[in-house]
This record gives structure tokens, C-alpha cells and sequence, in this order.
């Protein structure tokens, strides 16, 4: 299994809610340290998606930086990804079929059950969302909370990455709860200066 990235924060793209445009804001996030991005355009026909996952490869390669597409490990091998995070019905071994042996597959889980079912299946971790109410989804499904993120990363054995209204001030918590790592969207993707809110993000980790 490939280890975390170090910081253990991704970043999920949204360049609806960006307040810069998508490409300053990620190179902006990458000089403040960001080394993992995961691109969630899914809006976008699969050639855009392909073409923007490229450009951002490039942006992230002299960083060393993890860069893997939301959704379709198709559309990762065809940008020259190596990683995918999968939808909660994604098919783990068909993903690692396509993208090699040594290749990041993730996964979105939303309740023990599905975290679980990835555990089992041999991902390399996965998602949890919603920890908290977030701006991003204001009406995606109950909070889970800081309890219920404890209870799914004592239960399974790969990583959790606390997903879902994580910021500054609650990062720290999910960790101290037994996540891996967090996940953040909105606070960058609607800062006017991405690097300094990263900088502040991965402070709040250590």
C-alpha cells in the first residue's frame, strides 16, 4: 500500500467555487504546500477533464505532489494519472487493473458500512463525509461527526481522510479522533490568497 502523502491534506478541486481562476489557484495552493490535489469536475466532458488533470500533473511534478481524478480510473490513465479516487460504488480491483499494481486507489465512504466494504475490497483509504455541515453541500446527508469518525477509523484498517466542513479550526480534531488526514475544498477553492490558507491548513495538522 502507498503511503499518505505528507501533508496528509487534499485538496478537491471546484472551480465553480474558486475565486481565482482554477489553474492560479492551484499553483497558489502548491507553493503553500499542498501535495496531494484530487480533481472533481465532473460536469466537464471527459476530454476537458483529461486535459485539465494534464495541465495539473505538470503544475504539481516539480512539487512531487500526488494529482488523481474524482471519479473514473479511465479518465486517470488516459491524463497519465496513476490515482483515482473512486465513488462509493467504484470497483476497486478494476481501477488497480487499470492503472498498475503500484497505483493510489481511493474511495468515498459515508457511514461504517461502506468503509468497511472498501477496507475489505483493498483500497489505499478512504473519504468520509460529511464530518461536519459544509458550505460545499449544505444538503449532502446527516453529519457524521467527530464520534462517528472515530468509531469507522478504529473499525477498518487503511486510512480515513475526514472529509466534509473541515477547515482551520477542526482539523486537528479529526485527527485527534483517529483520521489519517483531511480533506478541504471550499476554503481554498474560495480563498482570494490559496497559498496562505494552505500554509494555515497545515499548521493546524501538526
Amino acid at each position: 500500500m502507498l503511503a499518505l502523502p505528507d501533508p496528509p491534506l487534499l485538496l478537491i478541486t471546484n472551480r465553480r467555487q474558486a475565486n481565482l481562476d482554477l489553474m492560479t489557484a492551484i499553483a497558489a495552493a502548491l507553493a503553500g504546500g499542498c501535495r496531494w490535489i484530487s480533481i472533481r469536475e465532473k460536469d466537464l466532458p471527459s476530454d476537458e477533464q483529461i486535459a485539465l488533470a494534464k495541465a495539473i500533473k505538470t503544475k504539481a511534478e516539480p512539487y512531487g505532489a500526488r494529482v488523481m481524478i474524482h471519479g473514473s480510473a479511465c479518465l486517470a490513465r488516459e491524463a497519465g494519472l496513476d490515482a483515482v479516487h473512486l465513488p462509493a460504488s467504484g470497483n476497486v480491483g478494476t481501477a488497480r487493473a487499470l492503472l498498475g499494481i503500484n497505483s493510489w486507489v481511493s474511495l468515498s465512504t459515508h457511514n461504517l458500512d461502506e468503509a468497511c466494504r472498501a477496507d475489505a475490497a483493498g483500497v489505499d483509504a478512504v473519504t468520509l463525509s460529511p464530518i461536519f455541515q459544509t458550505t460545499s453541500k449544505p444538503d449532502y446527508g446527516p453529519s457524521i461527526d467527530l464520534d462517528g469518525l472515530e468509531t469507522v477509523a478504529t473499525a477498518i484498517t487503511k486510512p480515513v481522510i475526514a472529509l466534509g466542513g473541515v477547515g482551520t479550526t477542526s482539523a486537528r480534531l479529526c485527527l485527534a479522533k483517529g483520521a489519517s488526514g483531511v480533506a478541504v475544498m471550499g476554503e481554498v477553492m474560495r480563498s482570494p490568497t490559496p497559498a496562505k490558507t494552505m500554509v494555515g491548513l497545515i499548521r493546524s495538522l501538526n
